[in-house]
């Protein structure tokens, strides 16, 4: 009997990839606008700018996470994902295993490049 390969039985990035990889391979692009990763124009979820975006989040009202900082919001928003779901996009969405699939290295290295994407940023 073969094992069944499935999404969440695969490692996505380790961390030692390049960022643009750290954020393609997982498919963050398919969903997300992502400043400076080419391709990123997804419209399923939020645009990843969360130098702007980020502190408004932590302050919403419906915010129920525990982060304290705009990189604790990302790390808090790929491990638990439904914790707080933007206004205007549909919940349920990003998958909850993400977390699980990427390295503590390939988590800190996203949340350090998305941490100081604002509006308007084109580049790494």
């Amino acid at each position: 009997m073969n094992p069944v390969v499935t999404p969440e039985t695969i490692s996505l990035v380790t961390g030692d990839e390049p960022l643009v990889e750290l954020l393609t391979k997982p498919g963050c692009p398919v969903c997300h606008i992502i400043p400076g990763i080419p391709g990123a124009t997804g419209q399923v979820g939020p645009p990843l700018v969360l130098g702007t975006t980020g502190p408004q989040r932590i302050n919403d009202p419906g915010y129920r996470g525990q982060a304290k900082t705009v990189h604790e919001y990302i790390v808090e928003s790929v491990l638990e994902p439904q914790r707080f779901v933007v206004q205007g996009y549909p919940e349920k969405t990003m998958p909850t295993w993400y977390g699980s699939k990427l390295s503590a290295l390939a988590l800190e290295k996203i949340a350090s490049y998305l941490e100081r994407q604002t509006e308007g940023s084109s580049a790494p």
